[in-house]
């Protein structure tokens, strides 16, 4: 991946990605999903085969009400109903939201040396938190984090694709070559952003959401591209 050209004494829009970007989430999730598959314990199908149908009852769900607990919620509770043999009953109803109230009631883990980080990055660039999800979750994470004050605002968006990176450009009339998006997930953070003609810098998680996976997209001057290890790197080059 290319290094970026910014020069240090110039003032930048940086965009942040928030879950497993600047705090854990995916690995909650796969530990709620985990329980519910062991709780299913289905006759027929296997563990994996039972992820995949939740998988597909998550993008259906996602289309029609959007991101979120809530819609996660309604997911595990079609996949129950939809693979289990008996019916769903209130005391399987009260087990199988359990293991999605399960994910709010987590204390928010910051990834390493995100906080020092952004208080440096704050200092010579504007920080803004550009997210998907439900307002009032992502809202309170971000809260609870305690990172709210090295941003100026926080975007929460219905989906993150190339028409609300420009809106989002736009709102905040950020100058395209300027501008960077910071994220895990190639999906929503870098091949949007780019395609969307800003800059991108691609920071891997090693439990990124499955339906997040997409193949990286290469940067079309003007807009750059770079990947960095850590989160920590971003000091070195913004």
């Amino acid at each position: 991946m290319q290094e970026p050209s910014t020069q240090r004494a110039e003032r930048l829009t940086l965009l942040f990605d928030a879950d497993d970007t600047l705090w854990q989430n995916s690995i909650y999730f796969e530990q709620a999903i985990a329980a519910f598959i062991s709780y299913l314990d289905h006759r027929v199908h296997t563990a994996e085969e039972v992820r995949e149908h939740l998988n597909l009852c998550e993008r259906a769900t996602i289309r029609e009400h959007g991101y979120g607990l809530r819609s996660f919620r309604r997911s595990l509770t079609q996949c129950f109903e939809q693979l289990s043999d008996g019916p769903l009953t209130p005391e399987k109803q009260e087990r199988i939201l359990a293991f999605a109230n399960s994910i709010a009631e987590q204390e928010i883990e910051l990834l390493p040396d995100v906080d020092v980080t952004l208080r440096e990055l704050a200092t010579r660039h504007r920080l803004i938190v550009v997210t998907k999800g439900a307002t009032d979750e992502q809202t309170d994470k971000l809260e609870r984090s305690g990172l709210g004050a090295h941003f100026e605002a926080i975007e929460v968006l219905g989906e993150k694709d190339e028409a609300a990176y420009r809106r989002v450009a736009a709102k905040y009339a950020c100058d395209p070559n300027t501008t960077w998006m910071i994220g895990n997930s190639p999906k929503s953070d870098i091949n949007p952003a780019l395609a969307a003609g800003l800059n991108a810098v691609f920071i891997p998680h090693d439990f990124t959401w499955v339906l997040e996976h997409e193949v990286l997209n290469q940067a079309q001057a003007p807009s750059q591209m770079m990947e960095l290890p850590r989160f920590a790197e971003l000091v070195r080059y913004f």
